[in-house]
């Protein structure tokens, strides 16, 4: 079985771009200036691994939401949302 390829994934920007000083981190997407510089020609494999990064530099810094916490779970086909 091949892998699909991944669909390309969005920046993380937000708009809000200024590098706080100690960590060398966006204070607005949470990237490093290395990522940032990166982004625009990584792979979409690395993209997300950078996406995952920002998730985890979320939960730890403690800027999380529902989203970044619930487990994740694909829905099959005719299943009801969950909660319903």
């Amino acid at each position: 079985m091949t892998r699909q390829p991944l669909p390309d994934i969005p920046s993380p920007c937000v708009g809000i771009c200024a590098l706080d000083g100690a960590a060398e981190r966006c204070v607005g997407c949470l990237r490093t200036r290395a990522e940032i510089m990166e982004w625009s020609r990584a792979t979409n494999e690395r993209k997300l691994a950078i996406v995952q990064a920002i998730k985890q530099r979320r939960i730890d810094s403690g800027r999380v939401s529902w989203n970044d916490l619930r487990p994740r779970r694909r829905r099959r086909r005719g299943e009801p949302p969950l909660g319903e």
